[in-house]
């Protein structure tokens, strides 16, 4: 079994309130497995698809660009583009005051 490779995220913000990350995804491309360590917010930048694995099972979000959508801390998953070109969205997270 092949590697997928790895999305690339580039951090636009971080301060005492709130982390800003923008996330790429090549064709394929993974996040690999991860624990939120805050509440957070996903804004993507475009309409696709991305093929999200919660360990126990694999399931297709369709996103649209614009169409916010936050999950709490603790959320466990790896995230893969199941499109044929880039993908991109922003993740903001939310740190406790």
């Amino acid at each position: 079994m092949s590697e997928r490779p790895k999305a690339i995220g580039t951090k636009q913000i971080e301060n005492d309130r709130v982390i800003v990350t923008e996330w790429r995804f090549a064709p394929g491309a993974e996040t690999g497995w991860h624990r939120h360590g805050h509440d957070y917010i996903v804004v993507p930048l475009l309409d696709g698809k991305l093929a999200i694995d919660d360990g126990k099972q694999i399931h297709t979000a369709e996103m649209k660009a614009g169409g916010s959508y936050n999950r709490p801390v603790g959320v466990e998953h790896n995230v893969i583009n199941a499109n044929d070109f880039e993908y991109a969205f922003v993740e903001i997270e939310l740190k406790q005051a």
